[in-house]
Order: structure tokens, then C-alpha cells, then sequence
């Protein structure tokens, strides 16, 4: 479930790019994806992680501290869709979680972007079941780059990285 350096290194990039003082991280797992997008906050900036897992957060917390990142880095434990809400506007959000969740990470998230904003999206693809979906995860993920694809508040891509991350730019 660990991203591939190049993917992290391509968070940090798309952070830096975004100018991202405020950003979001829903699904931390070990905290290397934490650690990348950190790295690339601008001066003052502040990630903020949803992770469902309190043996995961520990573990993203010890890492995040290993990396010299932890002084940007706040852990929230619990469902992200309860308190995605809350957020005000942000310039930069990762979702690698639950795939079944993704439409509605999509809809709390895409609202909160600034303009110029960018979201990016984790395993898209699905080992490329979504080209022929045969289960509900790959239909909903499916339909969700379809909405992706033509939603007018974005311009989006969607890269063969690992196993597909969907690149979004709010309009």
C-alpha cells in the first residue's frame, strides 16, 4: 500500500507548483505521502491528515518526526468524511483511502480548492478494472473519472503512474 518514490516526489512537486500553504491528506497510512506533500508546503504551510487507523497515525507521527516534517503535520484519526466539511478553502489535496469513498472525498474536496487548487487522486486506474468494470469499486471509480472528465470547475489528467493517479486543477 506504500506509494512509489516517484509518486511522492511528484506530490511534493504538484505542492510546490500550487504554492500550498493549506492542504489536505485524507488516508495517511505510514505517513510517506505526509512527508512528501510537507516537503513541498510553502513557508508557513500546514498539512492536515485523516486517518482511520490510530496504529497507522502512530506509526505516520514517528515518520513524520524521522523526516523533520512534524512540526507541519496534524494527524486527525477518524472517518475524513466527517470532517471534510469543516474545512475552509485549501490549496492542495491527496486522497489514496478507501476507494469506495473517492466520489464523495471528490465532492467535499473539490468545492474547498482555491482556484488554481489541485487535488490528486490515488489508484484511479485499478489495475485497469476500470476499463471493464465488473465489481462496484472499479464501476464507482470508473464513473468517477468520468465525472472527473467533465466537470467544467476542472481540468484534470489522469497519468499511468503506479496504478493511476488523476491529476485535478480547480478552474
Amino acid at each position: 500500500m506504500q506509494s512509489r518514490p516517484d509518486q511522492g516526489a511528484l506530490l511534493t512537486i504538484l505542492a510546490r507548483l500550487a504554492g500550498a500553504r493549506t492542504a489536505v491528506e485524507v488516508g495517511t497510512f505510514t505517513g510517506y505521502g505526509a512527508i512528501c506533500i510537507a516537503r513541498g508546503l510553502a513557508e508557513g504551510g500546514r498539512l492536515t491528515c485523516f486517518e482511520v487507523s490510530e496504529r497507522y497515525a502512530e506509526i505516520a507521527r514517528r515518520n513524520l518526526q524521522l523526516a523533520g516534517v512534524a512540526d507541519r503535520v496534524t494527524i486527525r484519526i477518524g472517518p475524513a468524511r466527517e470532517h471534510l466539511g469543516e474545512l475552509t478553502e485549501i490549496d492542495f489535496a491527496y486522497v489514496d483511502a478507501d476507494k469506495g469513498g473517492y466520489p464523495a472525498y471528490y465532492d467535499a474536496l473539490l468545492p474547498k480548492l482555491r482556484p488554481g487548487g489541485v487535488l490528486v487522486l490515488d489508484n484511479t486506474l485499478r489495475g485497469g478494472r476500470v476499463v471493464e468494470p465488473q465489481d462496484d469499486q472499479a464501476r464507482a471509480m470508473a464513473e468517477l473519472n468520468d465525472r472527473i472528465t467533465a466537470d467544467p470547475r476542472a481540468e484534470s489528467v489522469l497519468l499511468g503512474l503506479g496504478d493511476g493517479m488523476t491529476i485535478v486543477l480547480r478552474r
